[in-house]
């Protein structure tokens, strides 16, 4: 088994949660809720991954909280 970490958001125009992976071209979804998100990125993932183990072009490393005056 493969884990992959997703970044996931909130789309304020539509509400629905957007999701990717960094760095995997292809491996995005959206969805209503975030099971069905989290649902949709497996078979997203898994169906690229048919073609073969990915070669990242990024790593995820965190995220930062930036201040600004």
């Amino acid at each position: 088994m493969k884990t992959f970490t997703a970044v996931v958001q909130r789309d304020p125009d539509t509400g629905l949660y957007v999701g990717y992976v960094p760095g995997f071209a292809g491996a995005h979804s959206q969805a209503e809720s975030l099971d069905e998100l989290q649902a949709n990125l497996r078979e997203v993932i898994a169906l690229l991954l048919e073609d073969g183990a990915p070669k990242l072009e990024a790593e995820f490393v965190g995220i930062q909280t930036v201040s600004v005056a």
